[in-house]
């Protein structure tokens, strides 16, 4: 007579040696006599192909995998604490406690669905390219065969497209007023030098060469889990930007109203002992180094709603790196220059952002062709002609 369990145990074992030279294992139910055959054949087929994958790497969860990742990740430590938070509160609830090799496409579509009304755009393809990382990062570890954020019926999310509207020289030097008077030179710096916030933060008496007219950005201030500390500029890129002769003449008003002062802050970790000291071209009244929170609440935002603005994201320091690109693009500067200058990675970047601001191309044409001929052109010559008859 049949028992209870019949049926119900584990019948078919196929055995294998696997590219370490290891036998491996993997046991099948009864009355998949076939599928036990089709996976010694899958096998055997991707030996050959050099694409085996241990099927009990893949047991490990997302969690445990993802955490591994971001111990051993390179970041500095404010992409570190951002990813972290991002990473922790957003995938693991869904995916934490999966095996790895048990994501599907699927899944991902359902995870990225579930998104939608809980996280901005921006924000969603954000963490949807941290879930890609992780897993594609799987797949060189040889955890998994395939990363399923990369197949053709999964799609990241992509944020609204939308235009810069730099602001007129009225409202930058507008909110310029707005401003107690010790804090009003970064506004020049913004506008004239394209700097981002926590690098004119961090920008000393030695980062200035009036002589031959540079400003040397290679530090920024920023915090790192609640607290301050000096670091590099995004992407890890120094860069030297021109320093216009009008924005010297502020610096240098400053400087003797407000002396440099010596501050001293953690080089990148927070937690680290390294130290570094720079006298400062701004600090506050407490001659301590400026928080990015405190200078928004206290002084930025409340300078735009004064100006006529809303205080968002938009408005913030941010817009005087736009004014200053659209001032470079109508001036004719180049693509590259302003990209370097910017301190973008990629001059692709800056173009998809500010291509709209560019000169129209035809009015450029009519100017140039206009230009030559009235010079040395057709209509020229023809004036000649009528003289000498």
């Amino acid at each position: 007579m049949k028992s209870a369990r019949y049926g119900t145990g584990l019948r078919y074992r196929v055995r294998y040696i696997a590219p370490d030279g290891r036998e491996r294992s993997e046991s099948f139910p009864d009355r998949s006599k076939r599928e036990a055959e089709a996976f010694l054949v899958s096998v055997e087929s991707d030996k050959l192909r050099a694409s085996y994958v241990d099927p009990a790497a893949g047991r490990m969860t997302f969690r445990e995998y993802a955490e591994t990742w971001l111990r051993t990740r390179d970041f500095d430590e404010s992409t570190r604490e951002s990813t972290e938070l991002r990473v922790r509160k957003h995938l693991y609830p869904f995916f934490g406690s999966r095996q790895l090799a048990a994501i599907k496409p699927g899944h991902i579509r359902e995870w990225d669905s579930g998104m939608v009304g809980k996280l901005a755009p921006a924000t969603r393809s954000v963490v949807f390219a941290h879930l890609r990382t992780i897993l594609g990062a799987a797949v060189d570890d040889e955890r998994i065969a395939k990363n399923p954020c990369s197949v053709r019926s999964v799609k990241q999310p992509r944020p609204p497209e939308r235009r810069v509207v730099p602001w007129t020289l009225d409202v930058v030097t507008g909110i310029r007023e707005l401003l107690p008077d010790r804090y009003r030179a970064m506004v020049d710096l913004g506008a004239g030098c394209g700097m981002r916030q926590g690098e004119i933060f961090g920008l000393a008496e030695e980062d200035l060469d009036f002589v031959d007219g540079w400003v040397n950005v290679t530090r920024q201030v920023k915090r790192v889990r609640s607290r301050l500390v000096f670091g590099l500029p995004k992407n890890d890129r120094d860069r030297r930007v021109p320093l216009p002769g009008s924005v010297a003449d502020v610096l240098r008003l400053h400087m003797k109203q407000y002396p440099p002062l010596s501050v001293t802050l953690p080089w990148e970790n927070p937690a680290g002992v390294e130290r570094h000291t720079y006298r400062v071209i701004f600090s506050t009244t407490r001659r301590g180094a400026l928080n990015r929170s405190w200078f928004d609440e206290k002084l930025w935002q409340p300078a735009v709603a004064a100006a006529g603005l809303v205080p968002s994201r938009a408005t913030g320091m941010h817009a005087l790196r736009h004014f200053y690109a659209s001032a470079l693009l109508d001036a004719g500067e180049s693509i590259k220059a302003l990209a370097a200058y910017l301190g973008h990675a990629d001059p692709g970047f800056t173009l998809r952002v500010y291509t709209h601001l560019m000169p129209a191309s035809e009015e450029r044409t009519r100017r140039a062709i206009d230009s030559l001929f009235r010079e040395h052109g057709p209509q020229t010559a023809q004036g000649h002609s009528e003289a000498g008859e």
